[in-house]
C-alpha cells in the first residue's frame, strides 16, 4: 500500500454491497484501503465488470451462508470481476486486468511498476 501511495495513486475497492456492510468487511479483513459501496452496481455496470454467478455457484455460496441478496440489497447474484483497473486523474482508463477466477489476482508489484510509468 505505501508503494502505491508513493506514486501518487490511491487504492480503493468498489463493491455492490450495501454501505452498512463495508466497514465490517474492512475491519474483518484488516484492509488498509476503503471499500466503496455501489448500491445497484451503477458504477460497476458502467465499468463493465459485473459477473452473474451461475446457479451451481449460487448454491455453493448459500451452503457457506453467504447471502448476496442480503449483503447487496437485491437478488441479481452479481459480483464484480476480481482484478484491477487503473484510472488516471483525468478519468482515462490506463490499465485493466480482470479474471472470472476469484483465485487469480493481479500482483501488486505490477500495479506499482505500471503506476510509475504514468
Amino acid at each position: 500500500m505505501p508503494e502505491i501511495e508513493k506514486t501518487g495513486a490511491r487504492l480503493i475497492a468498489i463493491s455492490p454491497m450495501l454501505a452498512k456492510y463495508a466497514p465490517q468487511l474492512v475491519n474483518k479483513l484488516n484492509l488498509q484501503f476503503p471499500v466503496l459501496s455501489d448500491p445497484g452496481s451503477k458504477v460497476l455496470k458502467q465499468l463493465g465488470v459485473l459477473y452473474t454467478l451461475p446457479d451451481e455457484m449460487i448454491e455453493i455460496y448459500k451452503s457457506f451462508s453467504i447471502d448476496l441478496e442480503r449483503f447487496n440489497g437485491e437478488d441479481s447474484w452479481q459480483l464484480p470481476l476480481p482484478g484491477r483497473i487503473i484510472i488516471d486523474r483525468q478519468g482515462v482508463v490506463r490499465n485493466v486486468e480482470l479474471s472470472t477466477d476469484h483465485t487469480e489476482r493481479p500482483e501488486p508489484a505490477e500495479a506499482v511498476a505500471f503506476l510509475k510509468t504514468l
